[in-house]
């Protein structure tokens, strides 16, 4: 399946807006401010019902205007088929996948995969671990759909146990039935963290060869970092009961795999507090492809990459080889200010746009036309 034309209205900058995609490497070019960046957060949020930069859909609708639709085409071995995302200020966001309302275009099947690399997104690398986790969960949501379930269970379990422990707390029940919720809580956590530590593992693999083709040397890598040390459920529950006391002081669960984090290193230090700004674009657009490989080799579907201004700090050399990475499987869609900074982008191939005064071009067509 690949990506054939976003259509948009209303979104961001744009009054209106209809893109053909390439089939392998698409580059717009165009000033700062121009509009580039909304475009890729419009195929974004046109291929899972979410925007890439915010989480208030309000501020995707155009000023001025009070709704927004984006529409992605698809073609598969199947046919042509349609994704859908409206959304008006009020009322609940409208969901279609040719046609028929659903209520998460995750759960679509054929849907695109993307993967977006913004200048926001270092976020995932110096933030909070909570950001890391759940982008964790995704990946394991991309590897092997069905276990998508497991978190969701998980999560429930611990929004059980953690108002058990408010109403103990409160005096307002007993603790008796407490360890049965630790037993719940552990079946389900444990399934998770092997979820986690299975996705991971298929990134670690791929990951430190990619980093270094991109200019990020001194032993780069990625590993698992879970909480808990338990092998099995009977030992996560265990670890839950001896901090039952200090859970009910706090009025929560305050162990488990909802504490887990990601590591990406760089002479075994984590780049997090040690690396500089540049090491830390580098190792997550190392890490974006890792993942885009791994899901490439356990699913038949290449995500679409997404990659805002990733050239800008990248020498000539690294931005030939991420050119070379890009075009060896699926799509991308890049942009940048310079055309330039795109090696090979004149070659045979590469579909060229460029946004100007809120408008997108098609500078193939007109280089033709000319």
């Amino acid at each position: 399946m690949r990506i054939v034309r976003v259509s948009l209205r209303n979104f961001r900058s744009y009054p209106s807006a209809e893109v053909e995609l390439g089939e392998g490497l698409t580059v717009i070019t165009g000033r700062n401010g121009a509009g580039k960046t909304n475009l890729l957060d419009a195929l974004y949020f046109g291929c899972t019902g979410r925007s890439a930069r915010t989480t208030n859909d309000r501020e995707l609708v155009r000023f001025g205007e009070s709704v927004t639709r984006v529409v992605v085409t698809t073609v598969a071995e199947d046919g042509a088929h349609e994704l859908a995302v409206a959304f008006e200020s009020g009322e609940p966001k409208r969901l279609t996948a040719d046609g028929v309302r659903v209520e998460r275009l995750f759960d679509v099947p054929g849907r695109p995969l993307v993967s977006v690399f913004l200048p926001d997104r270092l976020e995932l690398v110096k933030g909070t671990p909570s950001l890391r986790r759940a982008h964790v969960d995704q990946v394991v949501a991309a590897l092997w759909p069905s276990r998508t379930t497991t978190r969701r269970a998980y999560a429930q379990a611990l929004a059980q146990r953690n108002a058990l422990l408010t109403r103990v707390r409160a005096g307002a029940v007993s603790s008796a039935s407490l360890p049965a919720w630790d037993r719940e809580l552990a079946r389900h956590g444990i399934a998770l963290m092997a979820d986690r530590a299975a996705a991971i593992a298929t990134v670690a693999e791929r990951f430190p060869g990619l980093a270094e083709d991109l200019g990020l040397d001194g032993d780069p890598a990625v590993a698992y970092r879970p909480r808990s040390r338990a092998a099995d459920a009977d030992g996560l529950a265990a670890e839950l009961a001896e901090r039952l006391q200090s859970d009910l002081e706090r009025g929560f669960t305050q162990h488990g795999p909802h504490r887990d984090d990601l590591a990406l290193t760089r002479e075994g230090r984590e780049l997090r507090a040690y690396g500089s700004q540049g090491q830390q674009r580098l190792a997550l657009l190392a890490l974006l492809l890792a993942e885009r490989d791994a899901i490439a080799a356990t699913r038949d579907a290449v995500p679409v990459m997404l990659l805002d201004d990733v050239m800008s700090e990248l020498d000539q050399d690294r931005r030939g080889r991420l050119v070379e990475l890009l075009r060896g499987a699926g799509q991308s869609v890049v942009t940048t200010t310079d055309l330039e900074h795109v090696p090979g982008a004149e070659q045979p191939g590469v579909r060229r746009l460029s946004v100007r005064d809120g408008i997108v071009h098609d500078d193939d067509a007109r280089e033709q036309a000319a």
